[in-house]
């Protein structure tokens, strides 16, 4: 079964710690913003975990977001899973992608992302010249980093490859039995779908992180190392999306979170065909909106 993202666990587990000491039952939480300063993430991180809290039946209503019960041990993500190292390093430098909306050509430092990450400026190298090989992100002559532009071909290439994995994933959970745990995360992950689907348009930049969680659920069921590497990428082009056009963002997240739905309920109710079916959509409708983003880009970039 697919494990939730490093940085999802670290702000489920200081939200925990905040509720069980500071909010009685039946209290309002604290604003996104405070939490979002709690847990030294994004309000959309936030959301995600709030939206995670309610599925679980601690917190109530998300619009008034009151706590029904205190933490449990078995809420919180065990602590030996949370340790400082790649995973941490990659959430964090697509979070910040995403988050700042960062073009082509933007600028990082490693020293930045180990602060960040809470890890060394070793670790955080050793990522980076490892990442570098996916050519989306390049080292500057004179130290430092820059993301870097793609190109169509760049991005069919990898639409391709991504095909592959993903039905390969459809089909892993074909021959899971109806007792796996992957389906009370795949319930999880519908209940969250729902539950932004209700309060789109206004809330429809949280979608690219629930978009990650629901693609990553999926390839980590191959547990092939192979599709991890590449995802990788993926997030960065498809789901990142640092260089799609904005203006059509936020009808493209409502439409996506439907596709998704169409996957997840077909997978939940033992309809396989009709799951492959609804991936076919959905990825053909990725890729349809990434060429059209690269288009966009390529139109911007032309002089005069």
């Amino acid at each position: 079964m697919a494990r939730p993202p490093l940085v999802f666990k670290r702000s489920t587990n200081l939200l925990l710690e905040h509720f069980a000491a500071h909010v009685a039952i039946g209290e309002p939480l604290p604003t996104e913003q405070q939490m979002a300063k709690l847990v030294e993430g994004s309000r959309t991180a936030v959301r995600s975990v709030l939206g995670h809290l309610h599925a679980q039946g601690l917190i109530g209503d998300l619009k008034e977001r009151r706590l029904l019960r205190k933490p449990r041990r078995k809420d919180y993500f065990d602590l030996a899973e949370l340790q400082p190292g790649s995973d941490r390093i990659r959430e964090v430098l697509l979070e910040r992608i995403y988050q700042r909306d960062m073009p082509p050509g933007a600028e990082f430092s490693e020293a930045e992302l180990a602060r960040a990450s809470g890890t060394g400026t070793i670790s955080v190298r050793e990522f980076l010249i490892e990442f570098s090989r996916s050519g989306l992100i390049e080292k500057k002559p004179r130290g430092g980093w820059r993301l870097c532009a793609f190109d169509r071909s760049f991005a069919m290439e990898l639409a391709d490859v991504r095909q592959m994995f993903e039905f390969a994933a459809v089909d892993r959970f074909a021959q899971l039995p109806p007792d796996d745990p992957a389906f009370e995360q795949l319930n999880e992950l519908i209940a969250r779908h729902e539950q932004l689907g209700s309060v789109m348009p206004a809330r429809h930049k949280d979608f690219p992180a629930l978009d990650r969680d629901f693609h990553t659920f999926l390839i980590g069921l191959l547990n092939n190392r192979f599709a991890r590497s590449l995802y990788d990428s993926v997030s960065l082009v498809f789901h990142y999306h640092y260089q799609w056009d904005k203006e059509e963002e936020q009808s493209r997240n409502q439409y996506a979170v439907h596709e998704h739905l169409d996957i997840m309920r077909a997978l939940a109710r033992r309809d396989f065909a009709g799951a492959r079916e609804a991936m076919r959509i959905h990825l053909d409708s990725s890729r349809s909106t990434l060429l059209q983003g690269i288009r966009t880009r390529e139109r911007k970039a032309r002089p005069g």
